[in-house]
C-alpha cells in the first residue's frame, strides 16, 4: 500500500482566532470598528462577547442592538456561558481584546475573578501566555484603577487606553477611532491601512522671527 504524501501528513492550517469583548465603558465604537476591520481581513476568525452594560452602550452610542453587532463576528458567545469553548486553555487563540474595557472588567481580570465569560476568557489568555489588550476607558483614574492596571501589566497584559493621536491631524472622529484601532491591530500583527504610518517630524527650514533687542 502506498505511503501518505507529505501534503497528506501536514496538519490543516487553522484560521487565526481573536477574542473580542465589548463591555460597559463608553467607546463601544472601538469594539465595533475592530470587528468591522477583522471581518474584512482574510484568515481571521472572531469570537465575540458583549456584557449587558455593553449592550446598553451600543444602543446609546451607536443605535445598535445585540443582533446587529453579533452579525460582525464569526462566533458569538453568551457572557454567562462559562462553559463555552473560549473558557478553556485548550481553545487555540491568538489573544483577546476588550474594547472598551470597563473598570469593573479590569478589576475582575486583575484579581482573577472569572465571574463571567469575559473575565474567564481573559484569565485563560493570561495563563496561556497569550496577548491580552484592555482598552480601559475611564477618567480620571483613582488609586484602585491604577493598581489594577499595574497588576494586569505585571501578569503580561497590555493596558491600552484609547487615546487619540493628533500628529496625523485628524479631521473626523472616524479617523481618530481608526488610528487607535490600527495601533491595537499592530499588537497582533494584523495588516491594515487604517492610518498613515509615522514618517518622522517635518523639518521646517524657514527662518524664524528675528528677536528684537
Amino acid at each position: 500500500m502506498a505511503g501518505r504524501s507529505a501534503a497528506d501528513a501536514a496538519p490543516p492550517v487553522r484560521s487565526r482566532r481573536l477574542i473580542i469583548a465589548i463591555t460597559g465603558a463608553t467607546g463601544a465604537v472601538y469594539g465595533v470598528r475592530l470587528l468591522q476591520v477583522l471581518r474584512d481581513t482574510p484568515g481571521i476568525e472572531t469570537h465575540l462577547m458583549v456584557s449587558e452594560a455593553g449592550v446598553l452602550n451600543l444602543h446609546q452610542e451607536l443605535d445598535m442592538d445585540r443582533r446587529a453587532v453579533g452579525l460582525l463576528a464569526d462566533v458569538v458567545h453568551n457572557v454567562r456561558d462559562v462553559g463555552a469553548s473560549i473558557a478553556s486553555g485548550s481553545f487555540a487563540s491568538d489573544g483577546m481584546i476588550v474594547a472598551p474595557c470597563s473598570m469593573k472588567t479590569l478589576a475582575a481580570v486583575a484579581h482573577g475573578m472569572s465571574d463571567n465569560l469575559i473575565s474567564r476568557a481573559a484569565d485563560v489568555v493570561l495563563k496561556e501566555r497569550r496577548r491580552l489588550v484592555l482598552m480601559v476607558r475611564e477618567t480620571p483614574f483613582n488609586l484602585a484603577h491604577l493598581r489594577n492596571m499595574t497588576a494586569v501589566t505585571e501578569m503580561g497584559g497590555i493596558i491600552f487606553p484609547p487615546l487619540p493621536g493628533f500628529y496625523q491631524k485628524p479631521t473626523t472622529i472616524a479617523q481618530m477611532v481608526d488610528h487607535t484601532v490600527g495601533r491595537v491591530l499592530d499588537l497582533f500583527e494584523v495588516p491594515h491601512a487604517l492610518t498613515p504610518r509615522w514618517a518622522g517630524m517635518k523639518q521646517d527650514l524657514s527662518p524664524g522671527p528675528r528677536e528684537s533687542g
